[in-house]
Order: C-alpha cells, then structure tokens, then sequence
C-alpha cells in the first residue's frame, strides 16, 4: 500500500515538473516572439524613418513593393534646376549633383528595373538641365516620365529624355528662346553662342520626340501669347498633339507603363 502511494505521489510530482517545463517552453516560446515582433517592428519604424529623410533630402526613393516584385526608382525634379552657382534658401530646387550620381548608381544597379522621372519645374540652368536628359537618356534601363504642375524651358529636354512620357490634363510646358542672366556683351560672337546653346537644346528636344525643328523654333519664336516674353505655353493634350510628349495620363498610367516596360525588357533578355 505504502508503495503505491508512493507511486501516486512521484507520478503527480513528475506530472507538476512536465506541467512547469511546458509552461516555461511556452513562455519562452512567446517571449521570443515578442521580441521577434518587437525586433520587426523597430525595423519597420527605421526604415520608414530612412525612406522619409531620403525624401526629404533629395526627394527619391525606390519604389520595392508592387505585385510584381520590380524595384523601380523615382526621382523627382521639381523647383529651379541648379547650375554652378547656389540659389538662395527660400528657393525650391533640384541640384545636379546629387541627380547625375544617383542615376550613375542606377544604371551600374543590379537591384533597379527601371526609373520614373516626376517634373515639376520652372526650368533654371541649360548646362545642368541638359547633363541630367543626356544622362536619362544614355540609361540601358527602362524610364518613364511624367508632367505634372509643369515642365517649362530647359525642363522640355528633361521631360522627353525618358524612353516614354506623360502629362497630366492641366499640366503645362513653355516652350521660349534661351536666356541668359547678367552682363551681357553686345557682340556679334554673343548671338553666336546664343544660338549655339538654342542648337543644342532644339536637337536634342527634337531627337526625343516628334516635333520637329522648324514647328519648334515656331513655339518658341511666337509673341502672341505671353505677356512679356516671347514663347508657347502648351496644356496637357496640346503638348501630345505637337508632338512633344507621348501621351496624356497620371500616375497610375506612368508606373503601370514603367511596370510594362521592365516586364517585356525582362522577357526579351531570356
């Protein structure tokens, strides 16, 4: 008898033993998951932070989570493109030299499909302006542009530099003859070099799209529709009706485009 109970009193100790391990492997089992969680969202919350400093200091960021697991690039040009010389604080601008690096780094990219191109820019520096639309143009990866508020002046060459192009109903683009700020010395050489830089921004607007030369020296020479300067102002359609951008449309049709784009270029390297 004194056995048995001895037994009993063994088996319920050893099942109150199994009973505390178990709880303990499930505490520890949820503690671990806990700190999983904890972990994940930690890496969340500094990723976001990364994304939004990264928008915030050069306005880009890489688009990594569609349904078709392509990693697409954005950039934005917005404001007065900047040259040589620094504009003032209170002025919204895109600096060349954190564009033409970016895009060197995209093209040698393993991990990029392709670029977007966002514009909506009052123009700024020829020289600056025209290295960001060579550079977009000499990229092996698919590229797709979009105007949206506007695309004036040296923006036109930026715009249609992509592979294809957008704009949105009420976007604009001004198309006017080349400017140049400060002294300038009235000499025959002077409108030389004027029309030299007007060359070179007309032959490569026209080697992009499907305007040609002689309509869009037209454009620019016409004084009938801006006040106080000499140009064209065209709106949305007008400016696919030209022949300058592809087709009119918005976000959902340049990405979705892009998306097409990356997909064929894929299809085909197989």
């Amino acid at each position: 008898m004194g056995n048995k109970q001895e037994d009993r009193k063994e088996k319920g100790q050893n099942k109150e033993q199994n009973n505390k391990e178990q709880n303990k492997d499930r505490n520890k089992d949820k503690n671990t998951k806990n700190e999983d969680t904890k972990e994940r969202k930690e890496a969340k919350a500094e990723a976001e932070k990364h994304r939004d400093e990264r928008i915030e200091s050069t306005g880009q960021l890489t688009l990594d989570e569609s349904e078709s697991e392509h990693n697409i690039h954005l950039i934005t040009i917005i404001g007065e493109i900047e040259g040589h010389d620094n504009l003032g604080s209170s002025s919204k601008t895109t600096k060349y030299e954190h564009i033409l690096p970016q895009l060197a780094a995209i093209e040698d990219s393993k991990k990029i499909d392709g670029v977007l191109i966002l514009l909506n820019t009052m123009g700024g520096d020829v020289e600056a302006g025209l290295a960001i639309a060579e550079m977009i143009s000499s990229l092996s990866k698919p590229t797709v542009s979009l105007v949206l508020g506007g695309s004036h002046s040296i923006g036109v060459p930026i715009a249609v530099s992509t592979d294809y192009s957008y704009i949105v109903p009420t976007g604009t683009m001004v198309i006017h003859p080349v400017r140049l700020n400060g002294m300038v010395i009235g000499v025959q050489q002077t409108f030389d070099y004027f029309k030299q830089i007007q060359n070179r921004i007309t032959g490569f607007v026209c080697e992009h799209c499907k305007i040609s030369k002689s309509r869009l020296e037209e454009l620019m020479m016409e004084t009938g529709m801006l006040t106080k300067d000499v140009g064209t102002v065209l709106v949305g359609k007008e400016a696919v009706e030209e022949g300058i951008i592809n087709e009119v449309g918005g976000i959902k049709d340049a990405i979705s485009h892009l998306h097409d784009m990356v997909e064929k270029r894929k299809s085909d390297t197989k």
